[in-house]
């Protein structure tokens, strides 16, 4: 699969990009794609909720009234459940919700994402793709040139590119991220 290379301006540079077949056209695994985006969401997840439940609530030491004799039910503490002030029955507890995935099943995801967007063609490519300064203007403008602008875009650069992502930060719907970082849920 072949690729045109893109200036700033939107105007084609008359280079091309060969695709790799090993990447770009394999045939998608689609649950290998659920399975690595489920794991991802899981992981970001702290699990950090967490109710007192009657022995953790603070009070409630002396007996609220004596066993017998006065008509009420039995009460030992004024911390039971059902009382105002008491503990929660059954409240959620801290854990985690870590899922690990293989080597392998992340990178046929990866790569089963990586061919989706290419047959649905939405990988563009654009040559020296910096600024001397972060600009968010500039980055607006070319995002218009090249068709994309009010439309959710990632870009990934090779390398750090502290301009870059300085001036993409701001714009809604654009993420820019270093080409190695990019997850199968961006």
């Amino acid at each position: 699969m072949k690729l045109e290379v893109y200036k700033k301006d939107g105007t084609k540079s008359g280079e091309s990009i060969e695709l790799s077949k090993e990447i770009f056209e394999i045939e998608p695994n689609d649950h290998v794609l659920y399975l690595a985006v489920k794991a991802y969401l899981a992981n970001q997840r702290q699990g950090t909720h967490k109710t007192k439940e009657r022995s953790e609530v603070r009070g409630g030491g002396k007996k609220p009234w004596k066993q017998k004799g006065r008509g009420g039910a039995r009460a030992g503490t004024s911390r039971s459940p059902i009382w105002v002030g008491g503990g929660r029955i059954f409240g959620p507890k801290p854990h985690g919700y870590r899922q690990k995935l293989n080597k392998k099943v992340l990178a046929l995801a990866r790569k089963s994402a990586l061919s989706y967007k290419a047959k649905a063609t939405q990988i563009v490519v654009v040559e020296d793709f910096d600024f001397e300064a972060p600009k968010s203007k500039e980055f607006t403008t070319i995002l218009t040139a090249l068709n994309l602008k009010g439309k959710k875009t990632l870009f990934l650069t090779g390398g750090y590119k502290k301009n870059v992502y300085l001036s993409g930060r701001n714009i809604e719907r654009v993420n820019v991220l270093e080409a190695n970082k990019a997850s199968k849920y961006n």
